[in-house]
């Protein structure tokens, strides 16, 4: 059974995170993607340590199922071989400051014109219009502008990052999401479309129950640690050693986690802790009292008994203890593909299960321009014109330019 984007063709232009992983999540469900680099340096996260032969881990992670043409766009040879490539492209996704695709001629009114059914999306910082639309924006400043790292970290401590790149994850989901609303309206309709959107407003249409508590009532989302601020016992506690999260949100959960998990039945009719409107308005001496007893126990311990009692809970891991958890070995979340420098290698494993041929690791990720002189020759050029662009600094291969003259 073929993969659902199977035959479709997409253009790559972007670079770093955000548009890189919505390319590869269009790329595992079968689409071409042929990711455009500048050169010698390439995308930028190609400098990212670590570097394995020659070859940033990082980048290889988020870049399979993709080939990679480098080349000088500012050269009108090169700039025609972008042109051809988007006049060809079910799907061309960028992510420059706003304005210069317009001004290097590989925007979406240049290439509807020949490509009328194109899906165009952009990424950007903030958008392309409105007072912020021309300022250049990284994942920290989207963060710290949508009010997140506001409400993250702990009660009166510094302003806290979220631990991974998540509002340069969130601007490839939603471009992908959209990208793949598009895609379904010109199946039906017959028409492409533009789309744009931003790491601040990705982010922030994340925050949905501090939208509704602002709105609601004008609260204000601060820092709580762990703590769900509509909710609890809902957080992680200290045990004897380490730490366990617990998520007991209804009455019925509450019940088994007073009863079977922690031997503590009075805390049901404790005249602080008696309803969730209560729990939450003593959340501090609830804590309290829940570490007393988890303290005498072990993470892993506790966890065996909030599974007994049907109660969600589970260990506070370090990054290398959940990469190593049976579980997600079951799941099949690290897998091992070959790389052509690094050699074996470990990758991300398919978040999605499905019953049918949905997502497909096919390929490693590409090394600079590997695929240039494929895809030139794929586009009709030939063998002088291929050898002429090479000649003239055109185009470029990595390998090529590590052979001996």
């Amino acid at each position: 059974m073929p993969l659902p984007l199977e035959g479709v063709k997409v253009l790559d232009l972007t670079n770093v995170m955000a548009g890189p992983y919505c390319a590869m999540v269009l790329g595992d469900m079968g689409a071409e993607v042929i990711k455009i680099e500048n050169f010698p340096e390439g995308d930028t996260s190609r400098r990212f340590e670590p570097q394995i032969n020659g070859e940033s881990y990082c980048f290889a992670v988020l870049n399979r199922n993709k080939r990679s043409i480098a080349l000088d766009m500012k050269n009108p040879r090169g700039k025609a071989i972008v042109t051809k490539l988007g006049e060809q492209a079910d799907i061309v996704l960028e992510n420059f400051r706003p304005g210069v695709v317009r001004k290097l001629g590989i925007d979406y009114d240049s290439f509807k014109v020949r490509n009328p059914g194109v899906i165009y999306a952009s990424m950007s910082g903030f958008g392309q219009t409105g007072p912020y639309g021309k300022k250049g924006g990284f994942d920290i400043i989207a963060q710290g502008m949508s009010g997140i790292m506001m409400m993250t970290g702990y009660p009166g401590g510094r302003p806290a990052k979220v631990g991974i790149a998540m509002n340069d994850i969130a601007g490839g989901v939603t471009a992908l999401y959209g990208i793949l609303g598009a895609y379904i309206g010109r199946l039906r309709h017959g028409t492409g479309q533009y789309l744009e959107t931003s790491l601040l407003e990705a982010g922030l249409a994340w925050s949905i129950w501090e939208f509704g508590a602002f709105f609601g009532s004008g609260e204000i989302p601060v820092a709580t640690g762990t703590r769900h601020r509509r909710s609890a016992p809902y957080q992680a506690y200290r045990s004897k050693d380490g730490y366990v999260t617990v998520g007991a949100s209804s009455e019925k959960l509450w019940s088994n986690f007073c009863t079977m998990v922690c031997g503590k039945p009075e805390w049901m009719t404790d005249p602080r802790f008696s309803s969730l409107a209560l729990r939450l308005a003593h959340v501090d001496e609830l804590e309290q009292e829940i570490e007393k007893v988890l303290a005498t126990q072990t993470t892993a311990h506790w966890v065996e008994m909030m599974d007994a009692a049907q109660v969600p809970g589970g260990p506070v891991y370090g990054y290398e203890q959940i990469l190593n958890d049976p579980h997600i070995k079951a799941r099949q979340m690290v897998v091992d593909i070959e790389h052509p420098k690094i050699g074996p290698m470990k990758t991300l494993g398919l978040p999605i299960k499905s019953t049918g041929d949905l997502t497909a690791i096919r390929r490693a990720a590409p090394c600079l321009g590997q695929h240039t002189e494929e895809v030139l020759r794929g586009m009709g050029y030939g063998d002088a014109e291929v050898q002429a662009l090479f000649a003239d600094g055109v185009v470029f291969d990595s390998d090529r330019a590590e052979q001996p003259a």
